[in-house]
């Protein structure tokens, strides 16, 4: 199949930090490419993902992130880039509604964010003329009424993460810098349990930066430490150290790609009954699915009961990059077979 895929133009693919839809754009390419596809890649010009790649804006606009003209701009110059191909796998919010303008070109586009007021509407409409995929069995349980063709969970490619013993004795926090992620209760529930917590955020924008300042500085201190953003080496070092990821969302979260990574690492993951969590993390198993602080806090005295090759194997089958790559190609022939909605 010749495929077009169009990243989101707000980080470069692969992500240098943090950046979920990035990597799964990134992996996705690699992984039809191998399988002898002919993928052209539109993102931004300073993206290494090792396929054929065009661009219209040098760098990564993160700074801007949301910025709808922007994003415009970006598509604009996508459609008409990546050429000649039977069909485009969009991974922004207005590229679909921009693409009804090429009546025989089939687009399948995948929602990554949640369904709340804006992106129900943006996603309602998309899916009348385009095929539309959910990431998590519960995003697609908040819109019903939206017409939805698949659910495909991301999936990560295990062999770039290290099995680790969890010998570093802390418990990690990886995420944004934001109230719904969950880094001040990650911080309420490991002082709970006496244990060290290693803070990895992501904090670019100004909403980010003032929770930072109002809840999170205050509570800064010898046993918990924020270590910024850090780049992929550093982050898998730090996964395979832990004792635990520590994920207490408060929010429906589409999938959650930092749970797999944790889980990569051998690292079991204690989290909230939130969005996609229960999906990904098998309570007794390969973490613990909690109800509160407290509960997490006598779970992560509960971590040795886990096996951690058991987390690992979860990437390797269910959440792997290759049954990811596969479900999208069965999805992409049944499209041009005309056998989706």
């Amino acid at each position: 199949m010749r495929i077009g895929v169009i990243a989101p133009p707000w980080t470069p693919v692969p992500p240098p930090f943090y950046g979920g839809t990035e990597l799964v754009v990134d992996l996705l390419s690699r992984g039809l490419a191998e399988q002898g596809h002919d993928v052209v890649l539109f993102t931004t010009g300073d993206s290494t993902c090792p396929v054929p790649r065009r661009w219209a804006l040098e760098h990564a606009e993160g700074e801007r992130i949301g910025l709808g003209v922007v994003e415009a701009r970006h598509v604009l110059h996508a459609y008409d880039a990546v050429g000649d191909v039977e069909l485009v796998h969009d991974h922004t919010i207005f590229g679909p509604m921009y693409a009804e303008r090429i009546p025989d070109l089939p687009v399948v586009t995948t929602a990554h964010g949640p369904f709340d007021d804006d992106l129900y509407d943006l996603y309602r409409h998309a899916a009348r003329r385009h095929t539309l995929v959910c990431v998590s069995h519960h995003q697609r349980s908040t819109a019903p009424d939206v017409p939805v063709a698949r659910v495909i969970h991301h999936g990560i490619d295990a062999s770039s993460f290290p099995v680790g013993d969890g010998a570093g004795g802390y418990a990690l926090f990886l995420g944004r810098m934001a109230p719904e992620k969950g880094p001040k209760r990650a911080i309420e529930a490991c002082r709970k349990a006496d244990v060290p917590l290693r803070i990895v955020a992501k904090m670019r924008e100004k909403r980010e930066r003032a929770y930072y300042e109002a809840e999170i500085v205050p509570m800064l201190g010898d046993d918990v430490t924020y270590l910024g953003e850090v780049e992929h080496s550093e982050k898998v070092e730090l996964l395979a150290g832990a004792m635990a990821l520590v994920n207490p969302i408060r929010w429906p979260e589409p999938f959650g790609l930092v749970m797999t990574e944790a889980l990569a690492c051998g690292t079991p993951v204690i989290t909230f009954p939130e969005g996609a969590a229960p999906e990904i993390v098998e309570h007794g198993r390969t973490g613990f699915v909690c109800a509160d602080e407290a509960a997490m806090a006598e779970c992560l005295g509960r971590v040795d009961e886990l096996d951690r090759a058991a987390c690992r194997a979860a990437v390797e089958g269910p959440f792997s990059a290759r049954r990811m790559v596969d479900d999208h190609v069965r999805l992409y022939a049944d499209v041009l077979a005309g056998l989706t909605p």
